[in-house]
């Protein structure tokens, strides 16, 4: 008897559901998705337990109701769901909002065909039970219940809102499966504490061939639904509207009716709002020809407040009570309904929706310009109604807002304004356009800015409004942007927005378009492609102050790299630092580094994580040999650099005369590759100063070799040989260099270099005689408290100039505090020294700081990081930064200092004559809720380790 009266339900629904549109018309339940719809429940989840809640997401209009509609009647046709559930109940969103409190069993057995309902026997076997909770976001209610007003309980009456809360919650029949439906948009309502263990289903809507296949059925002459397809395809956002079937058959009549006057589509194709307006105008005009009454103002006023409200609100079902209490009369809404903007509810009374989603939200656009005329209107405290709210959003946060915004930087088109005003027949006024250049220009001021993000979604919204003076305005201020191009859309609204920049100084760009196009289209957006890439890269000479561009994590395909090098070129471009680093380079280009020989501004090139072949590298010190060519700073770090690569880096060393800094870092060069090298670096015509060449596969081999260039070149300061198996052989050998007078070494970095103390002895005698030594780095070598010692020993000797050392990791402990200190109170050069990753211990630092403590003491900059410190050691420290007027960064992160030790610490930082600038632990000081020390503290604090 059930799934006969469920039969005879939805098969009236089914026809009703169409809401007047022709036979023909597409809902997106496609085969594949009814597929889908039978085998929702067939996963299994955690411990082989069957999967019981499904959500299943997707557009206004795409289709959710009709397939739940469908999946009602094939049930009870006998035909889905056969052997999982005996009963299938659907709960209608907007049938249930109008309920105000029933029993659950009263709430279920309003399809049941009789009153004698055997509801304790339907009830008893819960897991046999499928819910459909169809439009969940049609939903008026909160579901903020705390958890102890849930019920179990099916025969007690309740707010419905309780009922269903209860339901979702699994507090009421919590073994029964649950479907639930919601658009896209409003989808974070369903938050985890709502719903658990739940499984998201999309519902795509029609494919991109299959809008094709629509967009040609709908015209019967070829020739325009070719220009139509075209048209809406080179809008991305118009052309993924387009996969609802509603919105596509409305912008498709829009288009037609364009045609018919002769109207360059493409142009109206531009952007959203200047197709609905073309809608709105055609909704519009159908009235004017059939009623004599259009809507006047006030009308327009309320209804397009219900919208905004709606829009914000996520609630899209309009009551007769709503249009009441905004003076919407039943005349009032024949009008919108007879011009197809309202549509009636024909299953429940009193419900009203608008046709679609995007027709509510140009109506809610139209809110914010129509406001700005309102003088009878009392001041609001409605959210809604404050414009900044608006704006701030986010796109990720606040999906439900994101096309209203396009519509309404789009009505801020004055052409466009033009055109519904005569459509409207009333004036509006632009006031907001100002108010909005304001917020746009106090972006730039943001502490949170820039975010590429939040860069796209203003790109975006500036392109909506194709008025090219207001993009100048908007974007005169920006100093700084970071923008992600991932998809031909990005890349149009970028190159619209950025070719009106001006005063750009840094630029971040990541381009991964992944050309997604067929074949046969893909010549005719050539074209489009390079007039955008060229607009992109215009910033390059349009900006005087551009000096650093960021492209990293790029994809410079051929098309890219030949528009970039062109704008390269541009005179007017004076880029001074180009990171380019983990970019995926063309097979093909040829000469890729070519614009180094003709951009002489260029000094700062970063290829790290970059994958460049052996032509690459020819390329490149190609480049680097040509006089032209004023290039200092050539990071090569992972580059899958070999040992043959060495010989054109070995020629391009001795040739360029600008290049002083060169990192090598993470490839494997080996002791092969390094020999040429050395030899480079032992010309006199090299003029490298810097050296980086961590993790390059060396051994002590190549120390021997190194430690010449160390007594031929007397250009080279810094040399950092980190994660090398240099050993204690290689260390003797850089040691019997460094004891000359003719090594002018100023920096040494030998982390994880796998000596040990036999190697301190013999750099503890070179440092004896080194003058111009002030940087050593030994961590992460086993020196013990035994190789400390050594070193102690030399820092307090007058000839040793040593005034930064890093011990990090070194197997130190407590035992090696006493020497340290009469290493620091004895050594007046000795400004920087880093104990972290040592067992030193409470008692070891309370050594320390006697040191600390004593005036004697020169120390600027402590790291004692991951050094087993508890909240004993604080009052110490704690005297010490009292007592010392020259320590002004510590580092105490990874130490267990406790509560009350961070606020022993805390509390010296209110005092002047604490000078500390920098303190590692600053986040911990956070987790106290009291920040007042800052705002006393003259100070400057920062959080994180530091660098040399």
């Amino acid at each position: 008897e059930y799934r006969r009266r469920i039969k005879e339900k939805f098969q009236i629904l089914n026809k009703n559901s169409l809401l007047g549109e022709p036979s023909d018309f597409h809902h997106g339940a496609s085969k594949d998705e009814q597929k889908l719809l039978e085998c929702l429940f067939d996963v299994k989840v955690k411990g082989g337990e069957p999967l019981r809640t499904v959500v299943l997401r997707g557009a206004a209009g795409v289709g959710k109701t009709a397939l739940m509609r469908k999946a009602m009647l094939h049930w009870a046709d006998g035909g889905l769901y056969q052997h999982k559930f005996t009963y299938v109940f659907y709960l209608g969103g907007k049938e249930i909002s109008q309920v105000k409190e029933k029993s659950f069993a009263q709430l279920i057995s309003k399809d049941w065909p009789s009153t004698e309902i055997p509801i304790e026997k339907i009830l008893s076997q819960p897991s046999n039970l499928l819910f459909i909770i169809d439009s969940f976001d049609e939903l008026n209610f909160a579901f903020e219940e705390p958890a102890f007003a849930l019920c179990s309980d099916w025969t007690q009456e309740h707010p419905v809102s309780f009922l269903i809360s209860s339901l979702l919650r699994k507090v009421m029949l919590p073994e029964s499966s649950l479907l639930v439906t919601v658009r896209l948009t409003a989808s974070n309502r369903l938050h985890p504490r709502l719903l658990k263990n739940q499984c998201y289903v999309d519902l795509k809507g029609m494919c991109q061939d299959e809008r094709k296949e629509y967009i040609y059925h709908f015209f019967e002459d070829k020739t325009w639904a070719t220009d139509v397809f075209n048209s809406i395809r080179s809008n991305e956002r118009l052309f993924n509207m387009c996969h609802v079937p509603m919105v596509c058959r409305l912008i498709c009549t829009c288009l037609k009716q364009q045609i018919e006057k002769n109207d360059d589509i493409m142009m109206v194709c531009q952007t959203t709002t200047s197709v609905f307006v073309c809608c709105i105008f055609s909704l519009f005009s159908l009235g004017e020809k059939y009623i004599s009454n259009l809507p006047n103002k006030a009308q327009l006023r309320s209804m397009c407040y219900l919208a905004a409200k709606g829009v914000w609100t996520m609630t899209h079902v309009l009551y007769k009570n709503d249009f009441r209490k905004h003076g919407l009369t039943t005349c009032d809404i024949s009008v919108f309904l007879d011009m197809n903007v309202l549509q009636k509810d024909t299953d429940h009374e009193n419900c009203y929706v608008f046709t679609h989603l995007h027709i509510q939200e140009f109506f809610a656009a139209m809110f914010y310009l129509l406001k700005s005329a309102w003088r009878d209107r009392e001041h609001s405290s409605q959210s809604f109604e404050d414009l900044k709210l608006l704006l701030e959003g986010n796109s990720d946060y606040d999906p439900h807002l994101t096309q209203l915004k396009y519509f309404l930087f789009g009505l801020l088109n004055e052409d466009l304004l033009k055109q519904l005003e005569l459509i409207l027949k009333c004036n509006i006024s632009l006031k907001i356009k100002q108010e909005i250049l304001q917020w746009v220009k106090g972006l730039e001021n943001r502490d949170t800015f820039p975010s590429q993000i939040v860069f796209l979604d203003l790109f975006h919204y500036l392109y909506e409004t194709q008025d090219e003076a207001f993009v100048v305005q908007a974007m005169e201020n920006f100093s700084k942007l970071v923008i992600h191009i991932f998809m031909e859309v990005h890349l149009r609204v970028s190159s619209f927005c950025l070719k009106h920049c001006r005063c750009l100084e840094t630029f971040k760009l990541i381009i991964a378009i992944v050309n997604s196009n067929p074949a046969a289209e893909t010549r005719q957006m050539d074209d489009q492609i390079t007039h955008w890439l060229q607009n992109l890269f215009s910033v390059l000479n349009s900006n005087e102050r551009l000096t650093e561009l960021d492209l990293c994590n790029s994809n410079l395909d051929g098309l890219i790299m030949k528009t970039f090098c062109q704008e390269l070129r541009h005179p007017n471009c004076k880029l001074q630092k180009l990171l380019l680093k983990f970019v995926a380079f063309p097979d093909d280009y040829q000469d890729i580094f070519s614009f180094l020989t003709y951009k002489q501004t260029l000094m700062h090139l970063d290829l790290k994580g970059s994958y460049i072949t052996d032509n690459g590298v020819k390329s490149l010190c190609e480049a680097l040999k040509h006089p032209e060519c004023k290039l200092q700073h050539l990071g090569l770090e992972s580059c899958s650099l070999t040992a043959t690569c060495c010989a054109d880096i070995a020629k391009a060393l001795v040739k360029s005369q600008s290049l002083v800094f060169l990192n090598l870092s993470s490839n494997n060069l080996l002791d092969d590759g390094m020999m040429m090298l050395c030899e480079a670096l032992g010309h006199p015509e090299c003029y490298l100063q810097r050296l980086v060449l961590q993790n390059c596969g060396f051994t002590e081999v190549s120390c021997e070799d190194l430690s010449l260039v160390l007594l031929r070149n007397k250009r080279l300061t810094h040399l950092c040989l980190a994660d090398n198996s240099v050993g204690d052989s290689g260390v003797k050998f850089l040691s019997t260099a460094l004891a000359y007078s003719e090594c002018t070494l100023q920096s040494l970095v030998l982390r994880r270099c796998h000596f040990t103390t036999i190697s301190i002895e013999y750099l503890s005698t070179s440092l004896l005689c080194n003058e111009s030594l002030i940087h050593l780095d030994l961590g992460s070598n086993s020196l013990h408290d035994d190789g400390l010692n050594f070193v102690c020993n030399v820092l307090q000797k007058p000839t040793c100039n040593l005034q930064e050392l890093e011990l990090m990791g070194c197997v130190l402990s407590t035992e090696c505090c006493p020497d340290l200190v009469s290493a620091i109170l004895n050594s007046p050069n000795l400004l920087s020294l880093d104990l972290g990753y040592n067992d030193l211990q409470d008692e070891g630092v309370k050594i320390l700081c006697e040191a600390l403590r004593d005036p004697n003491c020169n120390i600027q900059r402590l790291g004692l990081e991951y050094c087993s410190l508890t909240s004993v050691c604080c009052q110490d420290l704690s005297s010490a930064l009292v007592s010392n007027q020259k320590l002004i960064k510590i580092n105490l992160t990874q130490n267990t200092l406790g509560r009350e030790g961070i606020r022993t610490l805390c509390e010296v930082l209110t005092c002047p004559e604490c000078k500390l600038q920098v303190l590692g632990n600053f986040p911990v000081v956070r987790d106290l809720g009291d920040h007042s020390f800052i705002g006393r503290s003259q100070n400057q604090l920062d959080s994180g380790s530091w660098e040399y």
